[in-house]
């Protein structure tokens, strides 16, 4: 069933990070249908240059939480994906960098298209990064951490406490005509 391209605008305008969550687990099939519309992203000379640990174990949970100021997302989140670039698959650093954010971008919608789900792409991780692949033994220069990806049910309650509005620059106020 396509979307028609109205609906697809509207899917995409209505995604948003999510930070609060409850628990209640997801299934293995829900977590593989999510990676895979990451798969889907584009990449130069379709490198594919990413690689995944899935993390739903709560001492590594703990681990990883441990190394950001975003810890209690990553342990409150059902499952945290945690995103590299391999970089043994790699061929032109822009291009690989763009690969990846797409790819994240494409977990993000994916995860934005299963009910009551939310996620939230973490970033600040990334100052300790050489201790984030100690925790999965990924050799630094194999794997360079892209960040995280918090994924739970979302707890409807404390997202609607907390909403900010969401307000975007307008489309005029970055784009110049040629």
């Amino acid at each position: 069933m396509a979307l028609k391209q109205n609906e697809f605008i509207e899917f995409i305008k209505e995604r948003k990070s999510v930070r609060s969550f409850i628990y209640k687990k997801i299934t293995k099939e829900v977590i593989l249908e999510i990676i895979e519309a990451g798969r889907w992203a584009p990449s130069g000379k379709n490198s594919q240059p990413w690689r995944v640990c899935i993390v739903i174990h709560p001492t590594v949970k703990r681990m990883l939480s441990e190394l950001t100021k975003y810890g209690g997302i990553i342990e409150d989140a059902y499952v945290d994906l945690v995103i590299f670039l391999d970089l043994e698959r790699a061929y032109e650093r822009t291009k690989d960098l763009q690969a990846i954010g797409a790819f994240i971008q494409n977990i993000l919608l994916g995860v934005h298209a299963q009910e009551e789900l939310g996620a939230v792409w973490i970033g600040e991780i990334l100052n300790r990064k050489e201790e984030v692949n100690q925790i999965f033994k990924l050799p630094l220069e194999k794997f360079e951490l892209m960040g995280v990806v918090a994924i739970g049910m979302m707890d409807e309650a404390r997202e609607k406490a907390r909403k900010e509005p969401r307000e975007r620059r307008p489309v005029d106020e970055f784009i110049d005509w040629f």
